[in-house]
């Protein structure tokens, strides 16, 4: 099966640019209620995962509140996390990544960032397929 049947595309995900601030990075993931969202460059590219953890090490690194409003998304990336996918990626390899991950990042060939596959969408896919497989 082809992942872009589980995709979902970059207009249906939430998602911060690098460039935002940190102010602005949290006020999104408060409204949207996530722990954690992809990141992406000015080109469309991803960059990673920003999580609620990211802000907090910022938080105690960096100080005031205000002094966070000076930062940019990119500056308090720890590490690149949830590594993303090339859209020709198969099922198993989402499996392997899906273990460690909220969601699974997926990029064009040329890197661009297209979307997102869910946790929930891959192990609804492996569910079905066992259950069709065994007729249950």
């Amino acid at each position: 099966m082809n992942l872009l049947f589980l995709l979902r595309p970059k207009d249906e995900t939430v998602y911060i640019t690098s460039a935002a601030t940190v102010r602005q990075g949290l006020e999104k993931m408060r409204a949207h209620g996530y722990t954690a969202v992809p990141v992406i460059d000015p080109e469309g590219e991803y960059v990673g995962t920003v999580s609620e953890g990211d802000f907090l090490w910022a938080l105690c690194e960096r100080g005031p509140v205000k002094e966070l409003e000076k930062l940019s998304v990119r500056e308090i990336l720890r590490g690149k996390r949830d590594s993303a996918v090339k859209v020709g990626a198969g099922m198993d390899e989402l499996l392997l990544l899906i273990m460690e991950q909220n969601f699974v990042p997926v990029t064009d060939d040329r890197g661009k960032f297209i979307g997102i596959v869910t946790r929930r969408d891959i192990i609804k896919y492996f569910y079905d397929k066992e259950h069709k497989e065994t007729g249950e």
